[in-house]
């Protein structure tokens, strides 16, 4: 078990790395979030990342990345898995109606869990496929959760015509460009730098409604 005061730091130097102002409770809610997201991982497999320091780089981080890019007062976040980005996102930009999506049973539960014991306000979780979600949302975000052309086909009518969909790739996914479908455009390709991730390629491709 790492010793928590060592999480903070490592999370506190990431977060001024990123260059992000964050509210005041918001550090402490992360690693809650960090810790409970371990303890269920350790009977539910929840997330292939068991080392609480990689934890913070791999899900915490890598998440709060893409801050400076989320925008509106909604958010849906497709193929959630453990809550990742929308958890983290909603901690550190609290205010937000956020709805995180999930197929999954376990993971879905443990939302309603992190939910519920972190006092997360105007977030839920619903256990579905994505194409069966209903309503529209200014902000997208989607992990590793399909192609782009996937994504697109079974989510893009939960996009808000003004909306931004963004979409967290690993290498820069100019392969899956061509396969953006019609309606939708690529407004741009951002190399993130996530701190403690070392040479982990993480781009972010932000898509609107054309």
């Amino acid at each position: 078990m790492t010793d928590r005061s060592a999480l903070q730091a490592r999370l506190e130097q990431g977060i001024a790395a990123l260059g992000l102002q964050l509210p005041a409770e918001a550090v402490p809610r992360l690693l809650d979030y960090q810790a409970l997201l371990e303890r269920w991982n350790a009977a539910y497999n929840l997330t292939a990342i068991r080392d609480p320091a990689e934890m913070v780089s791999r899900h915490l981080l890598d998440s709060l990345a893409i801050l400076p890019y989320v925008q509106g007062q909604s958010l849906a976040d497709l193929g959630t898995g453990p809550g990742l980005p929308g958890i983290p996102l909603a901690i550190a930009a609290p205010g937000r109606e956020v709805l995180l999506v999930d197929s999954n049973g376990k993971k879905v539960r443990f939302l309603r869990e992190a939910i519920r014991s972190l006092k997360l306000e105007g977030v839920r979780a619903v256990q579905s496929r994505v194409e069966e979600v209903q309503g529209q949302f200014d902000c997208i975000t989607a992990r590793a959760f399909a192609s782009l052309a996937d994504m697109l086909h079974w989510g893009g009518h939960l996009l808000a015509p003004q909306g931004q969909w963004l979409a967290m790739k690993g290498k820069a996914p100019d392969d899956e460009l061509p396969g953006v479908p019609d309606g939708f455009s690529v407004r741009g390709i951002h190399a993130l730098d996530v701190p403690g991730l070392g040479a982990a390629e993480r781009h972010l491709v932000v898509l609107q409604r054309t």
